[in-house]
């Protein structure tokens, strides 16, 4: 990284045919978000010190940077990632083996591959979000409500 470069944090999550990363910097300015065959780099000026981001992700395998889909966001870059095959899910984001600080697991957006009772409402909302916004190749974050969770059900009356 160049000297005045700073590293934000991103978080990421996959599904069989895509990976949802998000950057975290909050009033980004002069973003910009490339893909390439097996890559992401990001760029942009922003948090409350105004530094200059910028990360680039080598993935795992191989994606389809033209349905590759982002929107910049008051707090943070969401970025959908459509695989170039799907498939099983891959081990890891990166091809690099070594674990990297500023990168970690959204677990509010993680979904274990062999999950039979997931509601794809809610991937489905983030997609038709992210359509919607089609002048910023990309689009927000699902914001859905979670009043109906499975774990919702009655519970038995204590004694």
């Amino acid at each position: 990284m160049a000297n005045d470069k700073h590293l934000p944090p991103v978080v990421w999550a996959q599904r069989n045919d895509k990976l949802y990363i998000t950057i975290n910097v909050e009033d980004c300015k002069g973003a910009s978000v490339k893909f390439d065959n097996n890559s992401l780099q990001f760029s942009g000026k922003g948090g409350k010190e105004n530094l200059d981001y910028e990360v680039k992700l080598d993935f795992y395998g191989e994606i389809d940077g033209e349905k590759s889909k982002f929107a910049i966001l008051p707090r943070h870059v969401p970025v959908v990632v459509v695989k170039k095959e799907g498939g099983p899910y891959w081990p890891r984001l990166l091809k690099e083996t070594t674990k990297v600080h500023w990168l970690k697991t959204d677990f509010d957006k993680w979904r274990d591959e062999d999950d039979s009772d997931v509601d794809d409402s809610k991937d489905a909302a983030f997609e038709d979000m992210m359509n919607d916004m089609g002048s910023y190749k990309g689009t927000g974050e699902d914001l859905g409500n979670d009043d109906d969770d499975s774990d919702d059900e009655g519970l038995p009356d204590l004694e």
